[in-house]
């Protein structure tokens, strides 16, 4: 699928996550991504694994189990999903996800899809806008996807 088959318009955004935590939620383990504020969009994203590794998640069983034998690829869209809902869980409540973190707000994401190979890029804070050419190169690997 070429970039100019796509729609256009704010239908995609890309997203930077740390390392373990991109290659956990392409396995399908972890269904939420915690971020320290509300996020209003429901939409398309790019899983774009960023250039540094929380180490001290490494250690971790829950994160060590699920990412085995993986490679952890930094510096690159890795795959692609789709962000449908944001919430908090409540102080007196169980967290909604062995994933989730307390006081943080979770983003809940489903549809998700790991690219055959990562695709070099550079991401930034908070949700940010994919060029053209990044795109074309994300979706070259999905011919069968549609939004």
């Amino acid at each position: 699928m070429s970039a100019t088959a796509l729609p256009e318009g704010d239908w995609i955004r890309g997203i930077s996550i740390k390392q373990p935590w991109t290659t956990a939620i392409l396995t399908g383990a972890k269904r939420v991504e915690n971020r320290p504020q509300h996020w209003s969009w429901r939409t398309w994203v790019l899983l774009h694994a960023g250039q540094q590794t929380d180490r001290p998640a490494l250690r971790l069983p829950l994160a060590a189990r699920t990412i085995r034998g993986r490679q952890l690829v930094t510096g690159a869209v890795v795959g692609i999903g789709r962000i449908t809902g944001c919430h908090q869980d409540p102080d007196d409540a169980p967290l909604c996800s062995p994933w989730a973190h307390m006081g943080t707000w979770h983003l809940e994401l489903a549809d998700v899809q790991e690219l055959p190979l990562p695709v070099p890029a550079r991401g930034q804070l908070g949700p940010w806008r994919p060029d053209p050419d990044l795109l074309g190169r994300v979706f070259q690997q999905l011919p069968g996807f549609r939004p």
